[in-house]
C-alpha cells in the first residue's frame, strides 16, 4: 500500500509542476502581448557586430557590457562572445566608416527627419513612395509642394507635381524653398 501511495503523490506533484509550469509559460506570453520587450539592436548594429566578429547577422542576439570593461555579445545559439571595450568600440567606429546604409535604413533616416520637421512646421505629409521617398506637404489641410529625397542623396522639392525641382542641402531647406519659413511655435 505504501508504494501505492508514493507513486499517487509523485504523480500529484508531477502535475502540479506541470501545472505551475504552464501558468508560468501563460502569464510570460501575456506580460510580452502587454509591454513587448524592445530589441535594442537595429538591424545596422547587428551588421555592424557581425562585420566585426565575422558571423550572419541574424545569429546575434544582443549585446552588454560588463563592469564597464567587457563587452559580451550573445548569439542565437546561447553561445556567448567577450571582448575588450576599447577595442569593440574601435571596431566599432572603423565599420560604420565603411558599412554602407541598406534601402530600408536610408528611408527609416529620411522618415524619420520629414517626420521631425513636418512637426516643426506644422505640417502633415501624404503617403510616402518609398521607391523614390517622396510625399506631398500639407499645411492646414492644403497642398504646399511635394518633397522626396534623390539618387544623388539630396534633399529636393517641387510646389506643382510636374513643376521643376529644387535641390536642398536638408529638409529645412527643402521646407523653405517650398515657402514656408516660420516654424510653429513650440
Amino acid at each position: 500500500m505504501t508504494h501505492i501511495t508514493d507513486t499517487q503523490q509523485e504523480y500529484c506533484v508531477n502535475e502540479q509542476d506541470l501545472a505551475q509550469a504552464e501558468l508560468a509559460q501563460y502569464i510570460n506570453q501575456q506580460a510580452q502581448t502587454i509591454a513587448p520587450t524592445p530589441d535594442p539592436l537595429t538591424s545596422r548594429d547587428r551588421r555592424i557586430i557581425a562585420e566585426i566578429i565575422e558571423v550572419d547577422p541574424e545569429s546575434i542576439r544582443t549585446l552588454w557590457i560588463e563592469a564597464g570593461i567587457t563587452v559580451w555579445v550573445q548569439l542565437v545559439d546561447n553561445g556567448r562572445l567577450p571582448f575588450d571595450r576599447d577595442w569593440f568600440y574601435t571596431r566599432v567606429q572603423e565599420v560604420k566608416a565603411t558599412l554602407r546604409e541598406t534601402p530600408r535604413e536610408r528611408n527609416d533616416r529620411l522618415s524619420e527627419e520629414l517626420e521631425i520637421a513636418c512637426q516643426k512646421y506644422g505640417l502633415t505629409h501624404g503617403e510616402i513612395d518609398w521607391l523614390s521617398f517622396s510625399t506631398t506637404l500639407y499645411f492646414n489641410n492644403r497642398r504646399v509642394g511635394f518633397v522626396g529625397y534623390n539618387r544623388a542623396d539630396q534633399w529636393y522639392s517641387k510646389q506643382r507635381p510636374l513643376g521643376q525641382s529644387r535641390t536642398a542641402i536638408n529638409i529645412d531647406e527643402a521646407i523653405a524653398l517650398l515657402g514656408i519659413r516660420q516654424p510653429v511655435a513650440a
